[in-house]
């Protein structure tokens, strides 16, 4: 079942796709998309397709910045404040609420996840730096979150491969050759349906063992 719900936020009018679940939802798996796409992105659509199966409503969350056409992403803090605005809409079916996002909006997720009470983190394509700044790290953001948190990153990714990053009390999950959008290479060993299935199954196992 798809539905959209508009929501007023401090940075504008956000939007939820709904993926719901047919049966009593058991978690919410709230995604927010990047700076450079919109929930189109093909991890999320593969998780939106995939996890209702699974008793997780999957909300994909529009930032009000993409809701008004605009092509550039706003400063991190107004990114924060328009999801603390869909927030209640998210906490809404009464069941614990895990933030998520791709790229930019993994970043979004961490850095509000205790404040909003999230119940846990899914940082997809976590820009762990600028491409070729690697001192630039973002990894505070990261290991701020302080809730169980699932990274999945490609192999090959520009914003941080899974070898760059830090120790800390999260799991990662690498998808071979994969690049920020998980794109397989044609050369790869690894097809595009499998790249895509690689995240899937392993949100599914690590969403099922939550709690």
């Amino acid at each position: 079942m798809t539905r959209n719900e508009t929501v007023e936020t401090g940075a504008g009018i956000a939007r939820i796709t709904w993926h719901r679940t047919k049966q009593q939802p058991e978690l919410v798996l709230a995604l927010g998309h990047g700076a450079g796409g919109g929930i189109e992105a093909r991890d999320l659509v593969a998780l939106a397709g995939v996890l209702p199966a699974q008793g997780v409503s999957v909300a994909l969350v529009e930032q009000p910045w993409r809701v008004a056409g605009k092509k550039v992403a706003p400063a991190p803090r107004t990114l924060d404040e328009g999801w603390r605005g869909i927030w209640p809409a998210l906490a809404a079916p009464g069941v614990p609420v895990v933030a998520g996002g791709r790229s930019a909006g993994a970043r979004v997720a961490c850095r509000t996840a205790r404040e909003l009470g999230a119940a846990a983190v899914l940082a997809l394509s976590f820009p762990l730096h600028p491409p070729g700044r690697p001192e630039k790290s973002r990894a505070e953001e990261l290991l701020g979150a302080r809730v169980p948190t699932l990274v999945v990153q490609g192999g090959n990714d520009p914003f941080g491969k899974p070898e760059e990053f830090p120790a800390g009390p999260y799991e990662l999950v690498e998808v071979p050759y994969g690049d920020h959008g998980f794109a397989a290479p044609k050369r790869a060993a690894l097809g595009q349906d499998e790249a895509l299935r690689i995240i899937t199954d392993a949100v599914v196992k690590w969403v099922t063992g939550l709690g």
